[in-house]
């Protein structure tokens, strides 16, 4: 500043804001320059020794000056990926969406399908209400999810055997109707719930949608060393080795002429984030097994159990 005041030619061009001068101690502004890009500056007080500025002094605060700047565009770096992250996130939270809304109009169109034959038969009765509640609560979640306020709880040791009745229980009005053999119970994993129950449900709506009405879609909890296994097994359609090695977990690749591709995509996402994995056996014409493999909680090594069993076909 001071070699400003006295020799402003040196700065041809350069206009000191009014808020500069205000600062009585103002002795140096060093700019912070970065692959030449000017990304802020420091205002430097007056030295309370004296120092006289050399060549040498220059040196030091133009790469102090390139350190800082590079530490600022590290943070402007971090910021714009952390934007980009949440704009891919919500991007992709509609196609979520729409997924469980194709899967729900589906559950409750079949109700209305069915309702002029049984509608008169208690069993059924109960049913259609149980079905609706949890249409209901599903649709409220999802409407919370569009306006940004429903949020998780952290994740929690939980009983696996319970989330996985339940996705079975939801699909127990579709034809075939899927059935549950419980080979280990005592199961826990590290994960929130609700959605461990949606990720099984998407997967064994895929199962059931392969599958004729007279076919099979089994759900078997099963335990391998210090892994929980979920098979589903269906007698369906099947896939191809390529489909199942190249598309099957791609977003919005499906074998059905109305699937969006969206369930197993996110069912492998999550069990990735839990430390597990998707394994997916396939045959044409004979049907397909997938197995959700996720890490128990405090378990403890036990004799591998033989799950080769899952891929017998009835």
């Amino acid at each position: 500043m001071p070699e400003y005041d006295s020799e402003p030619t040196l700065y041809d061009g350069l206009e000191i804001p009014s808020w500069l001068y205000a600062l009585p101690q103002v002795w140096l502004v060093v700019p912070l320059i970065l692959h030449e890009k000017l990304l802020g500056f420091i205002v430097l007080a007056r030295s309370r020794s004296r120092i006289k500025l050399n060549w040498e002094v220059s040196d030091v605060l133009k790469t102090a000056g390139g350190q800082a700047a590079s530490y600022l565009a590290q943070l402007e770096a971090a910021k714009a990926l952390l934007v980009a992250r949440q704009f891919e996130s919500f991007n992709r939270m509609p196609a979520f969406l729409v997924h469980d809304l194709k899967n729900l109009v589906s559950l409750n169109s079949l109700l209305l399908s069915n309702a002029d034959k049984h509608k008169h038969e208690p069993a059924f009765q109960e049913d259609m209400i149980e079905t609706i509640a949890q249409s209901v609560e599903k649709m409220k979640r999802l409407l919370l999810e569009l306006q940004g306020g429903y949020t998780l709880e952290p994740p929690a040791a939980v009983q696996l055997h319970g989330p996985v009745q339940q996705a079975v229980a939801a699909k127990s009005g579709l034809e075939p109707a899927p059935s549950l053999e419980v080979r280990e119970s005592a199961m826990r994993v590290v994960a929130h719930a609700a959605r461990l129950e949606r990720i099984v449900g998407h997967l064994i709506q895929n199962a059931i949608e392969a599958t004729p009405a007279d076919g099979q879609v089994t759900v078997q909890l099963l335990r391998q060393n210090n892994s929980a296994i979920i098979a589903i097994t269906d007698t369906g359609c099947g896939m191809s080795e390529q489909f199942v090695r190249s598309k099957l977990f791609e977003p919005f690749e499906s074998t059905k002429p109305t699937g969006m591709g969206i369930g197993t995509y996110e069912a492998r996402e999550y069990a990735g984030e839990l430390g597990g994995e998707i394994k997916v056996e396939s045959q044409e014409g004979r049907g397909t097994v997938v197995r959700i493999v996720l890490p128990l909680y405090g378990g403890t090594p036990v004799p591998e159990t033989n799950i080769e069993e899952v891929d017998k076909r009835q």
